[in-house]
């Protein structure tokens, strides 16, 4: 191989093999409710969309979260499966947030109802550590 190759095509090795990098899910069949809880359950789960922090889950016993975006208040909410789909509802404003999860190599990956075309959200850590909530109203 040529000298000029060489360094392209070991970068476009090296990208394709970087951490956070989401895995093709088409492949993949979705978790159901008892899948995603027994993958879930008990987990404080970091989630990034392109290798970039996204937010925080702490997945509760009785299918209920706390959620926040990186650096803001904590949401409480529920969660159900309708059809392929993991719906989360925080009786907010924001309505349903209906995702598709999959078990991947690299952990959960989450795409978003109806915006098949969008980057998912991967799991960046795990950890069994409650989320720390600011806000007046959780955490203690």
């Amino acid at each position: 191989m040529r000298p000029a190759l060489a360094a392209p095509l070991l970068i476009c090795a090296l990208c394709a093999a970087a951490p956070g990098r989401a895995q093709d899910t088409s492949a993949l069949k979705p978790l159901t409710a008892m899948e995603f809880d027994a993958r879930t359950v008990g987990r404080t789960i970091t989630y990034s969309v392109s290798g970039q922090p996204y937010g925080v889950e702490q997945y509760l016993p009785g299918r209920r979260v706390l959620w926040a975006f990186t650096e803001s208040e904590c949401k409480e909410g529920t969660w159900f499966q309708a059809g392929e789909q993991i719906c989360f509802d925080y009786q907010d404003d924001s309505g349903l947030q209906c995702w598709t999860f999959f078990a991947t190599d690299q952990g959960l990956s989450a795409k978003f109802q109806g915006d098949d075309a969008a980057e998912p959200l991967v799991s960046l850590n795990e950890s069994p550590a409650p989320l720390a909530c600011r806000g007046p109203d959780i955490g203690a």
